[in-house]
């Protein structure tokens, strides 16, 4: 199996590499405008019928195909799609906490 990730085959286009990451960010940011709400925690992590996974495994190739597309045959590397959806997903609104998610840090409300 030949190595397609750009990233891989050409790691000194530093600059390339971060606008990809950067376009790759936006991409996600914007998709997660086309849905509702999506409950993070709650749900077990490991169903795969959960809507945060559904929405994972779907957006995880759709960004792939528009990867390659728009910057004309880019491949990125799995690690690059995952870093940037989840960077998303931090800075996204779209994504709801229940209160009690298990994490000490957070504020009773």
């Amino acid at each position: 199996m030949a190595i397609r990730y750009n990233l891989w085959l050409e790691p000194d286009k530093v600059a390339q590499h971060r606008a990809v990451e950067a376009d790759l960010e936006r991409y996600f940011m914007e998709r997660f405008a086309d849905y509702p709400h999506i409950r993070l925690f709650g749900a077990d992590p490991y169903d795969y019928d959960a809507p945060f996974n559904r929405l994972y495994d779907v957006l995880m190739a759709r960004a792939n195909e528009y990867c390659e597309r728009q910057w004309r045959g880019y491949v990125p590397t799995p690690e690059q799609l995952n870093r940037t959806f989840f960077r998303a997903v931090g800075r996204s609104n779209k994504f709801i906490r229940d209160h009690n998610d298990g994490d000490p840090n957070r504020p009773d409300a």
